[in-house]
C-alpha cells in the first residue's frame, strides 16, 4: 500500500535530487514521504525543500503544482537544500527565458544574486569549509555540533549574501550565506546529503525539530542577534 503521510515530507518539486535526499534521511532510519499532495505536506512535522537547477524552473515547477501559496503558509520547520533555500528569498537575478530577475517565495527577507568568486572557477563545486552564526550566544539548532572549519559539499553558481539572516557562512572568492534562517524557515546552500557525516548530523538534527522546539529556540534570540 502507498504511503501517504509521514512526519517528514520531502515535496516533489520535480527536481533530480529527489532520491538522494530521501535516502539520506532513510540512512538515518526515519520515515520519509515524498510528495506534492497538499495534505500530507501540511500534516508533515517537518517539511523539506529541495532543489537543483535553475531558480527560474524551480518557481515554474512550484506553480504548476499550485504549491506556492502552500508553503508560503507552512508554520512547521521547513528547511531548503541547495536550489530550495534560495527559492525561500525574495528574489534571484537568476534570469529564465524572461530577461528579468526571478521573483522567489519571499519567506526569509533576503535575496540571491551571482557568486562573486574573484576569478576562481564557476560554479562553486567540491568540499568547503563552514563557519557557524551565532545568534545572541546560540547556534541555530541545525547546526547544534556542527564546528567552525567543518567541510561540507557545495555546487552552486550563485548565493545569498551575508545578512542578519545567516547562520553559517563559507567563503568562495567572498564570504556568503551557507546557510540562513528565519522563523521556521531555514536553508543551506550546500547539499547536506553529499556532506557525508557533518551533512548527517544536520540532518539528524533536523528531524529532533518540531514547532515547539523551533518556536523556543527563537524565542531564546530575540533581543539578540535577530
Amino acid at each position: 500500500m502507498t504511503k501517504t503521510t509521514a512526519a517528514t515530507v520531502i515535496i516533489d518539486t520535480g527536481c533530480a535530487n529527489l532520491s538522494s535526499v530521501r535516502f539520506a534521511f532513510e540512512r538515518l532510519g526515519t520515515d520519509v514521504l515524498v510528495t506534492d499532495d497538499a495534505d500530507a505536506i501540511k500534516a508533515a512535522t517537518r517539511v523539506v525543500l529541495p532543489g537543483v537547477g535553475s531558480a527560474p524552473a524551480a518557481m515554474t515547477s512550484l506553480k504548476q503544482k499550485n504549491l506556492v501559496e502552500l508553503v508560503k503558509g507552512l508554520t512547521q520547520p521547513v528547511m531548503g537544500v541547495c536550489l530550495g533555500m534560495q527559492l525561500m528569498t525574495s528574489k534571484s537575478t537568476e534570469q529564465g527565458a524572461i530577461a528579468a530577475d526571478t521573483p522567489c517565495l519571499e519567506l526569509i527577507p533576503t535575496e540571491v544574486r551571482a557568486l562573486d568568486t574573484q576569478n576562481l572557477p564557476t560554479p562553486h563545486m567540491g568540499w568547503n569549509q563552514l563557519t557557524p552564526v551565532l545568534k545572541n550566544g546560540q547556534v541555530h539548532p541545525l547546526l547544534d555540533g556542527i564546528n567552525a572549519g567543518d567541510f561540507v559539499y557545495f555546487v552552486h553558481s550563485f548565493c545569498a549574501p551575508v545578512s542578519e539572516y545567516s547562520i553559517a557562512t563559507s567563503e568562495y572568492g567572498e564570504v556568503f550565506s551557507a546557510a540562513i534562517a528565519d522563523g521556521n524557515f531555514m536553508g543551506l546552500q550546500f547539499h547536506p546529503e553529499k556532506s557525508a557525516a557533518v551533512g548527517a548530523k544536520m540532518l539528524a538534527n533536523f528531524l529532533k525539530m518540531d514547532s515547539d522546539s523551533l518556536a523556543a529556540y527563537n524565542a531564546s534570540v530575540i533581543g539578540g542577534v535577530a
